[in-house]
């Protein structure tokens, strides 16, 4: 979930000025994220066809209206000279309603509006979210009940959490629960949680429309809460020296607008406020063939689903998905040097859409850096030659691009890292503070009842609770038409005399041809999980392909009919396979906001669609159950997972045979420290 006010100074509003600066060194890509003039132009627009003061009008999210995929891959094979029109997709609300409104950027002008009227709301805007936290300040009843807890309001600070969705027949109101917490000696605002009073708030009336102070439990102490360094106290751990990469001549790659080029890859990185970090037309360049070879269509985080086990009155709902509530790109901070990135880093900016349609700026969104920790590519020494001792070692290099997103009490640490031998690797680390309940408890000895979660420090329970990140991968290997293979590892027995042996395994190949083949629990058995081209194969028949290489196998355990389960139903497999719609993008649905699970990943995969020799999509669930421990207190270190695409039989050797070790890695003695 997200505290709006936290990013509030993190964001710029751009004027004319800046914008004019920025279109004029800027180059088109029909994937490049739309430009602050771009963004200003769809503000006047929409605004022109709704005009202020006879309209409410916000906008809620603003994005690019991707061209066709076959008109992409016509621009980029050249086949067209002519670059596809750019186009706005916006969603907008507009005198209480949601509307879906498509924008021509060369005309000028709104080519289609629709009315939705289905289940959910769109994404929240900081603007919203800032106002509702300040509502319960001036409320009588909010102010008599910080007072009866001998709390000072000035120190109070609150924040949005969305309501989530539990069998309600009727269409409610667009609605938020504004839940409150106490600084006064400590800036760790999640671990003071001001228990028991909830606050009702319609957005669209902005005003409160519920209230109920149920129970008083301590607000947790501030001692121990700060987790800034100049705040903590001796004894402190040995100090590091400085560590760096130094690269005299400068890094490896090139930007150029929003493509980057990189060894043997080349591929488009966008910014957007719903998904954040989003790689395009990911190639790579095959030396034995003399040709670049297509790998990624696209790849981005499609949701993020975020439910808390807790089950008492102020915490049931907390069934968060940050993308589509609050924004995983929205909720995107600027990159600190040295600090998020390393010192041979270099920076891109992201725009956005504010509530009016202002253009707002990110700085430093993303970071683009080689990365070198003293890893083996690959290496052998050969020492069955009589006389001769012979060794090959090769340093692994990689590109990473990096973004954080800070959602409430969590800090999402999104890499995109390639690799020269053709692998591609996505990594999350989890760190920040945990969402953390009140208790009357300061001892483990006790607690009587169910907690739902474990005793972090007096008065404060870390409550259990699930992450699923959901990748959207549009694999093209060597084309769009491409089959998924998964390869079971089989145990058999040895029953004839051909062998000493008792077993061996073996592998079992199986071809999806409908979507209901594709669906998979990891963890159960060892598998293989292959994307191939059954249309092209290397020299001694094998079909080209990628496979994925998981990380995390967890998934869902809650039950199936749970109403925050229906909703975030991608968490039940680990892996689906769909044919390629350039409508579903969103695993969670397009609006999550009190959802009811009827158009989302899940219900799309129904309809058992042929996948065989198709154009195919890949939608991965990475998983973290959350127990937390006292380490995790007053902030969490980061924890990671990750997933590989890895070439499978897509080159004919091994790519990086050839590649010759990097002349400038040096490990200088660096006196000045930079940690503090």
């Amino acid at each position: 979930m997200a505290m709006a006010s936290s990013f509030k100074n993190l964001i710029f509003f751009l004027s004319f000025s800046q914008i004019l600066s920025i279109i004029l060194t800027h180059q088109y890509h029909p994937l490049d994220p739309l430009t602050p003039s771009e963004l200003n132009q769809v503000r006047t627009i929409v605004r022109g066809s709704n005009p202020i003061p006879h309209h409410n009008l916000t906008f809620q999210y603003v994005g690019l209206d991707e061209p066709d995929k076959p008109s992409i891959l016509s621009w980029l094979s050249n086949q067209s000279t002519k670059n596809p029109p750019r186009r706005a997709s916006v969603i907008a609300r507009i005198d209480k309603k949601t509307h879906e409104i498509t924008v021509d950027l060369s005309t000028h002008s709104i080519i289609s509006d629709r009315i939705y009227d289905g289940h959910g709301y769109p994404t929240l805007t900081f603007e919203e979210q800032i106002a509702a936290n300040k509502l319960p300040l001036t409320y009588a009843p909010f102010v008599a009940s910080i007072s009866k807890r001998g709390l000072k309001l000035e120190e109070v600070g609150c924040g949005s959490f969305s309501v989530g969705w539990y069998g309600e027949k009727r269409k409610t109101n667009r609605v938020v629960k504004v839940m409150c917490y106490y600084l006064d000696g400590s800036v760790g605002i999640y671990m003071r949680p001001i228990e028991g009073i909830t606050t009702i708030v319609d957005l669209d009336e902005m005003k409160i429309t519920g209230y109920s102070d149920r129970l008083m439990v301590p607000v947790p102490k501030a001692d121990g809460t700060d987790f800034r360094g100049s705040k903590q106290k001796p004894p402190f751990p040995p100090r590091l020296k400085e560590i760096t990469v130094f690269q005299p001549k400068g890094p490896s790659f090139t930007i150029s607008g929003h493509s980057i080029r990189w060894a043997n890859w080349e591929f488009h990185l966008a910014f957007d406020m719903r998904a954040g970090p989003i790689i395009s037309l990911a190639s790579i360049y095959d030396l034995e063939k003399d040709e670049r070879r297509r790998v990624l269509y696209k790849g981005f985080v499609s949701e993020l689903f975020v439910p808390y086990m807790d089950l008492t009155e102020e915490w049931y709902y907390r069934t968060f998905f940050d993308a589509g509530e609050y924004g995983f790109g929205l909720c995107a901070v600027p990159l600190e040097p040295l600090r998020d990135c390393p010192e041979n880093a270099v920076f891109m900016d992201g725009y956005f859409t504010g509530q009016d349609g202002t253009p707002g700026k990110i700085p430093n969104v993303f970071c683009v850096f080689e990365r070198y920790a003293g890893d083996v590519m690959w290496r052998h020494t050969e020492g069955a030659i009589p006389g001769k001792v012979i060794r090959e070692v090769r340093q692994e290099v990689s590109l990473v691009v990096r973004m954080v997103s800070t959602v409430g009490n969590y800090d999402y640490i999104v890499d995109w890292e390639f690799k020269q031998s053709g692998s591609i690797k996505a990594t999350v680390g989890l760190t920040g503070t945990l969402e953390v309940r009140g208790s009357k408890y300061t001892h483990k000895d006790q607690i009587e009842e169910e907690v739902y979660g474990t005793i972090l420090a007096e008065n404060t329970i870390g409550a259990y609770h699930d992450h699923f990140l959901i990748y959207h991968l549009d694999l093209d290997v060597d084309g769009d038409a491409n089959s998924f293979i998964k390869t079971r590892l089989q145990t058999t027995s040895v029953t004839d005399d051909r062998s000493p042996r008792k077993s061996y395994w073996s592998v079992v190949s199986e071809k999806a041809k409908r979507e209901s083949d594709a669906k998979i629990q990891l963890g159960l058995k060892p598998a293989e999980l292959l994307v191939v081209n059954p249309n092209k194969m290397t020299r001694v028949g094998n079909y080209v392909g990628y496979r994925l290489i998981p990380g995390s196998v967890e998934r869902a355990l809650l039950s199936d009919d749970d109403y925050a389960q229906l909703r975030g139903a991608f968490s039940k497999y680990n892996l689906w396979v769909t044919p390629y719609n350039k409508s579903e993008k969103w695993a969670g649905g397009l609006y999550t906001d009190q959802s009811r699970g009827d158009d989302n990943l899940a219900v799309w995969s129904l309809r058992n669609r042929e996948i065989e020799n198709k154009d195919i999509v890949l939608w991965y669930t990475m998983g973290f159950h959350h127990v937390p421990y006292q380490e995790d207190f007053p902030v969490m270190p980061t924890v990671s997972s990750s997933f590989e695409l890895r070439p499978s039989n897509f080159f004919e050797y091994n790519p990086v045979l050839k590649v010759k070790p990097p002349t400038d890695i040096k490990w200088p003695n660096c006196s000045t420290l930079i940690m503090a």
